[in-house]
């Protein structure tokens, strides 16, 4: 066995955090062949080591040598580190068929290398703060969606703003978390139809991960914040829709080696709480939604990408399905992914009470775009073709039927994709006795880099007021669902969200950090 530690080739990445527990993200050095482990080890603030916290953890071959730990029992609100290192193991005869379980059991006492952690570089370190266990203090976070690769000398320009959100986490009244909304990477730089530039085989999109993950501001980012992920289309190929499996085997083949890259490197460090069924369980599920908790504001993140199902070919709206089917009488044990979404929304209302409810749609949910307003044929057309949720209007109607029965407070939509910030207002109004009494809103972050302004993210693309339009939404006889949309940002940029007492409070950055506009206020009912 080869003893030496090395650093890991990217991370370690700082994941699903809790006010008592930590997951930490790591991938095996390249520097050695053969089997490698990972080796963890847990310091507080002083940077002195916490007894009995060292370990080791299995770096899956089928993950691309990716693996977490997740270190338990720690302090609410407190300042730790963790150092990993990456050890690999001689490729003899005796150990070339053992399982990962069983050569763990072989090796030393992870403690002894607890020594060789500490010479390893800087690099190798990741640094959080667990959550306060009460919400007396409000809940702070960054957020925003699509970082564009950049091509040849434009890779820094796509690494810069990542330096200014990093600056936002080292200063006074700092943020809890990051949350990423999708196309973390772009496997199809140019044009999914253009073989120029493209992902199709394992080593060019974890090439992908490893570019993104490992730029100097994106690296000092993760090792130094609790980041959620999930994916969008741009992690498969541009606008990915179910149906081109069953189209084409090359297809079938291509989101199969793209959602194996996902998750080795976006979906291992999140929390993982959903099963096959669609139960919460504690045990890592193998769904790619789930939920978590922050100072005791819940958030749903969605997948609203790999379910999809879409009428392409009669363009008939109601066939289309944004998150699965829904659960049918006949197999009542297998939950399709909207109705898990609206029982959590019930349950979380329950429980919170009228505190937001933060749910994660990297697909936008409102505003729609101008060509999708209206009834006439061109417009419907537009609609089915269309990459938000204006495309699937019964997976929307369920939602918000839930929303208006169940006198749900407070949603917020949290979406990304379409290179262009901006904040909605959701309304509904009763048919004959008017607006209720319920509020929603749709904050939309995107992107991080994106340089070609000229070809998307117009505002003036967008509807801004529903009502005027005619981009109203039946919710179900006699409840209509509207909305207005304020506050365009085209420049390359995130959002940070405050909540203060009964407001939340919203402001866009710019590539540099420096305030785009001034700050939004939206008051809570």
């Amino acid at each position: 066995m080869n003893n030496m530690l090395r650093s890991p080739s990217v991370g370690p990445i700082v994941g699903h955090t809790t006010s008592t527990s930590t997951r930490i993200w790591m991938r095996g050095s390249d520097e050695a062949p053969g089997r490698t482990v990972g080796v963890a080890a847990l310091y507080d603030a002083k940077g002195n080591y916490v007894a009995k916290s060292a370990c080791y953890l299995r770096l899956h071959r089928e993950y691309d040598r990716t693996g977490v730990v997740d270190f338990t029992k720690l302090k609410p609100n407190t300042t730790y580190s963790v150092r990993v290192g990456s050890l690999t193991i001689d490729s003899t005869d005796d150990m070339a068929n053992v399982e990962d379980e069983e050569l763990l059991k072989k090796l030393p006492e992870a403690e002894a290398l607890c020594g060789d952690l500490k010479l390893l570089p800087g690099e190798s370190e990741a640094k959080f703060t667990t959550y306060q266990d009460s919400d007396e203090k409000g809940l702070s976070f960054i957020f925003g969606s699509c970082r564009y690769p950049g091509l040849l000398w434009a890779a820094k320009k796509a690494d810069r703003i990542f330096g200014s959100i990093y600056e936002k986490f080292q200063s006074k009244n700092a943020p809890q978390f990051l949350l990423m909304v999708g196309d973390q990477i772009y496997a199809d730089k140019i044009h999914r139809q253009i073989p120029l530039e493209r992902a199709d085989t394992p080593s060019e999109f974890h090439e992908r991960y490893v570019t993104a993950l490992s730029s100097p501001n994106m690296r000092a980012l993760l090792r130094s914040v609790p980041t959620y992920m999930i994916l969008d289309d741009h992690e498969i190929e541009d606008n990915w829709v179910k149906g081109r499996m069953d189209r084409d085997a090359d297809k079938r083949l291509l989101f199969q080696t793209a959602i194996s890259a996902y998750m080795s490197y976006q979906w291992l460090h999140c929390p993982r709480n959903y099963g096959p069924r669609g139960e919460v369980q504690d045990a890592d599920g193998d769904k790619l939604f789930y939920s978590f908790e922050c100072n005791g504001y819940p958030f749903f993140v969605m997948d609203s990408r790999t379910q999809r199902v879409r009428d392409d070919k009669d363009y008939v709206l109601e066939d289309n399905h944004l998150l699965g089917y829904p659960t049918k009488p006949s197999a009542p044990n297998y939950q399709g992914q909207i109705d898990i979404l609206c029982a959590w929304l019930l349950s979380q209302q329950k429980k919170m009470g009228d505190r937001p409810k933060f749910i994660v749609s990297p697909s936008i949910f409102v505003p729609n775009g101008v060509e999708t307003a209206g009834t006439d044929e061109r417009s419907r057309r537009k609609k089915c073709e269309d990459d938000s949720w204006a495309a699937f209007p019964e997976t929307r109607r369920q939602l918000l039927q839930t929303i208006v029965s169940g006198n749900i407070q407070n949603v917020v939509f949290l979406s990304g994709d379409v290179h262009c910030s901006n904040l909605a207002k959701i309304t509904f109004t009763h048919k004959t006795t008017g607006q209720l009494p319920l509020h929603a809103f749709c904050i939309t972050s995107s992107a991080f880099y994106w340089p070609w302004a000229f070809a998307d993210g117009d505002p003036l693309s967008f509807v801004h007021d529903s009502k005027l339009e005619g981009d109203n939404f039946d919710v179900n006889d006699d409840v209509i669902m509207s909305y207005k949309a304020y506050g365009f940002e085209q420049d390359d940029n995130f959002t940070r969200i405050d909540i203060v007492d009964k407001e939340i409070v919203v402001q866009n950055y710019d590539r540099n950090g420096k305030a785009l506009g001034s700050k939004t206020k939206v008051t809570l009912a």
